[in-house]
């Protein structure tokens, strides 16, 4: 195995990811080596390189979290996890290592947590693969933050409803397909165009959020459908007060629980007896630990086994390898819809 390897390295905040090379590290214990084949960008990487938030400890660093690949070397402690050669999805992020630039997804060698490395299917490229592991991991935090455990399974005759707002972008995807698994009758919004995309994974009922009426198109279809609504995901900005405006109608003297993925301003909207969280893992590392390895062996590997879970939203790859990984990130910066962008490495 070579010694150095590329990676696209940022050399401080609001400067450029450029090409460079890198020392291949030897995994830790319970670390795994993977040869990166595949890199999915996520809003938080732009975020990160252009304003050091969430905070990069560490320059010149490496940025990405998302990858597929194959495993290239094996920690001492390891012997469940799939051997060298196997094909895999992990996530792979330097912010969980202390800013660790062993650990960024963004270069052709990265180490990952074991806890955060599983199979990638035979039926799955590497560039379906790289689509799970932000996204996926952020979804599903969203539901342990509001007290929902991993291996809730509500039956029909329980009526739990969820609202998630924003369910056509990455980790809306995600949140209708955990929701699906938890057994929610899921309402969601999205853009008209993803709509059937959003049904397929399990929605119920899917509504435009431009709509001038939305707030009202909910509230009737949940009372319509008879099933109680105390519990929402606010995926993207701009969600929380009409979330809470159909909350008041649906609830009634329940009390509800909001989980926030975008960021929470100071002075938000609030409604009375309503938790509204931010969405959040424990910075506890043995409870982050054992978190991720619900999400991943628990949810998402057995998901990906049986078909139950598939590659979400649409894939657009673009080229240039990780010299291109800077103007893929502009293009997400300049704005995506229903679309996860993918680099082959």
């Amino acid at each position: 195995m070579a010694r150095e390897h590329e990676a696209a390295i940022l050399p401080q905040q609001g400067g450029l990811l450029s090409s460079g090379k890198r020392s291949t590290p030897q995994p830790g214990p319970n670390e795994v080596l993977i040869e990166v084949k595949a890199v999915a960008l996520n809003p938080c990487d732009y975020y990160q390189r252009d304003y050091g938030i969430p905070p990069v400890r560490v320059y010149p660093a490496v940025l990405g979290s998302d990858t597929a690949g194959v495993v290239a070397n094996l920690g001492s402690n390891l012997t469940m996890v799939p051997g060298p050669g196997s094909r895999v999805i992990a996530f792979a992020s330097s912010f969980c290592q202390n800013g660790s630039p062993d650990h960024g997804a963004f270069q052709k060698y990265t180490l990952a947590q074991s806890e955060a490395v599983i199979p990638l299917p035979d039926s799955l490229s590497f560039e379906q693969g790289a689509v799970f592991p932000l996204a996926v991991l952020t979804a599903l935090t969203a539901w342990t933050t509001i007290g929902i455990p991993l291996q809730t399974r509500y039956a029909p005759a329980d009526k739990q409803a969820v609202l998630i707002w924003g369910a056509s972008s990455s980790v809306g995807t995600f949140a209708v397909q955990s929701a699906k698994t938890l057994g929610f009758t899921i309402y969601a919004t999205a853009s008209p165009q993803h709509h059937d995309l959003v049904k397929k994974l399990g929605a119920h009922a899917v509504f435009d959020y431009k709509a001038g009426d939305v707030v009202s198109q909910i509230v009737s279809a949940v009372k319509k459908d008879g099933v109680r609504l105390h519990t929402a995901h606010c995926v993207v900005d701009g969600a929380l007060q009409p979330t809470l405006d159909i909350l008041k109608e649906t609830k009634g003297d329940a009390p509800a629980k909001v989980v926030h993925s975008a960021f929470l301003p100071e002075g938000h909207p609030t409604l009375d007896n309503t938790q509204i969280t931010f969405n959040f893992p424990s910075m506890d590392e043995v409870a982050r630990i054992q978190h991720m390895k619900e999400v991943f062996h628990g949810w998402l590997n057995p998901g990906l086994q049986s078909g139950a879970v598939v590659p979400s939203p649409n894939i657009q790859i673009e080229g240039g390898g990780l010299a291109g990984v800077h103007a893929a990130l502009d293009k997400l910066k300049g704005g995506v819809s229903g679309t996860k962008i993918v680099v082959p490495v």
